[in-house]
């Protein structure tokens, strides 16, 4: 740099190294030198925005963004960048806007936002399934097809290979820790494939111990990444991280394994035609939406999402004062990520406040501008907002034992409670949902259908507000809702992990038999077995 103190490339290049490198806050600097030596580059406004966001400094990504959009305003990043922070800190007024936007952007093929924080912003599947493809055509490299070897003849176990950026201290990971020690030994040889780096936590180790083997390729690049899972013979390929954060897709892209499949990490298509299946259920996707997705259907028969029943909860049901909550009144609840909160559901949420007295509503503390717009967003409503109670994140065995604090749990729309539904449940707290139009709209009621509690799912807004009102003004059949879910949850499907390993090792065996016999995927419905 001290070449060229003045190229805004050259800053902006060491800015893109430092990054991919996880120094973000000195990547921030070099991109901050860019931006000073040429203000109009939208590529390094961009970047900047990235950086700031990853450093949980999302007001001042949003400017990044936008100051790159008012310059294009079809930038391949800026609208996206833009429309993800706008969700992340809750500023409806901007959501609102780029939610008008996104039909006619799909339409013209212009840029949109990530598949993920799309589902957000859409409750439409064909919308949902268009965004997808598009982003997938736009940021996934495709390099050269691996000469994949044809599914092998005769027997032999199965070689599963879990390819996950999430093997690490991570609700993700959290899920399927349990399965991954269940597997059948006889059938398959189950392979970890890490893209992220060691935390050295506790989960960490018990993922790399559950496996039969583990193997690290965060520091491999994409290309090389594919030639060891072909090297590995790896049959069943499955990408666990979906289009989160460091997802590498472009691993599947090479096609290195003959099956290939999403589970967990998206709640809907990938978009992505190197994608071969989707695990789902019959609630998030119905066999008739398959015009909606890419990937053929491989339905479970209870929920496709898998729960580690071995986690504790520390015993006791603490104290209310100490979590910042009033020690009596009614205490509504939702852990959700703050993107997932939006301002017809809150509108919802404000209205029960105002219904019942003495009741507060007690969120996850996501980051500081989305608790100041939503603190402000309640007194524009009516509501006192000293009645939002902010939950600091914690550790996860103490983050399950404080549900016992609140009295229900209210979900989102368009985007379900995910893990956090299912937490919620293990923890014995019962959660009310409104069943959507779209898989991850629909999540929190496969959950609820697989824990036998189909009276807390709805089927419109009305109806979920006036249950959330009855059940918090009747104490007699929330009581009863919560005996129902204690004596449930020892023998109900969504806790019966071996139940599910079973289901989900029928499936990958059917989608094996498939391929064996040279034929093209299709959607398959594993039968119920006890």
């Amino acid at each position: 740099m001290a070449a060229n103190p003045q190229s805004a490339d050259a800053w902006n290049k060491r800015g893109l190294i430092l990054f991919a490198l996880g120094r973000y806050e000195t990547a921030l600097a070099s991109f901050a030198h860019a931006v000073a030596v040429d203000p109009d580059s939208a590529e390094a406004l961009n970047n900047q925005g990235a950086a700031f966001y990853r450093l949980g400094r999302y007001e001042e990504a949003l400017v990044s963004h936008e100051r790159a959009l008012a310059r294009n305003p079809d930038d391949p990043h800026a609208f996206a960048g833009a429309a993800d922070c706008a969700l992340t800190i809750c500023d409806w007024e901007r959501t609102t806007r780029f939610a008008a936007e996104l039909p006619g952007r799909i339409a013209r093929q212009a840029p949109i936002v990530a598949p993920f924080r799309f589902m957000g912003y859409s409750s439409d599947p064909a919308q949902q399934r268009a965004a997808a493809e598009r982003y997938v055509r736009q940021t996934v490299p495709v390099h050269a097809a691996r000469v994949t070897r044809g599914p092998r003849r005769g027997g032999g176990r199965i070689r599963l290979g879990y390819l996950s950026a999430q093997f690490m201290s991570h609700a993700g990971a959290s899920l399927i820790a349990e399965l991954i020690e269940a597997h059948d030994r006889a059938r398959f040889e189950v392979i970890g494939l890490s893209l992220c780096p060691d935390d050295g936590s506790d989960l960490r180790r018990r993922l790399v111990a559950g496996f039969d083997a583990f193997h690290d390729l965060w520091t491999v690049d994409d290309a090389k990444a594919a030639d060891v899972v072909h090297e590995l013979g790896i049959d069943i390929a499955i990408d666990l991280t979906g289009h989160s954060r460091d997802a590498r897709l472009a691993i599947l892209a090479a096609r290195p394994a003959p099956v290939q499949v999403s589970w967990l990490g998206h709640a809907g298509t990938m978009g992505a035609p190197f994608i071969d299946y989707v695990i789902a259920d019959p609630v998030v996707a119905p066999l008739d939406q398959q015009e909606h997705f890419v990937e053929c259907i491989a339905q479970l028969p209870d929920c496709y999402l898998v729960t580690d029943t071995t986690r504790p909860i520390p015993a006791g049901d603490g104290d209310r004062g100490s979590s910042g909550l009033p020690e009596a009144g009614f205490v509504f609840c939702c852990f959700n990520n703050s993107y997932k909160i939006t301002a017809p559901v809150f509108d919802r949420w404000m209205r029960l406040l105002n219904a019942i007295d003495g009741s507060v509503l007690w969120l996850l503390h996501d980051n500081a501008a989305a608790e100041r717009n939503l603190r402000r967003a309640a007194t524009a409503r009516g509501i006192d907002p000293a009645r939002l109670i902010f939950a600091p994140r914690v550790a996860p065995s103490a983050h399950l034992a404080r549900h016992r604090l609140a009295n229900l749990f209210l979900d989102t729309l368009p985007f379900n409670a995910h893990v956090t539904a299912s937490d919620a449940l293990w923890a014995g707290l019962p959660v009310l949902t409104c069943r959507g139009e779209t898989f991850a709209g629909r999540v929190a009621a496969s959950i609820l259908r697989a824990a036998v509690l189909p009276e807390l799912i709805t089927s419109n807004a009305d109806d979920y507000e006036r249950l959330a009102l009855h059940l918090a003004r009747s104490p007699a059949a929330l009581d009863l809702l919560r005996r129902k879910l204690q004596d449930n949850r020892r023998t109900c499907a969504l806790f019966d992990t071996a139940r599910f390993c079973r289901h989900l090792e029928r499936a990958y065996l059917t989608m094996w038999d498939i391929a064996r016999r040279g034929e093209r995927p299709r959607s398959v419905a594993v039968e119920a077995r006890g």
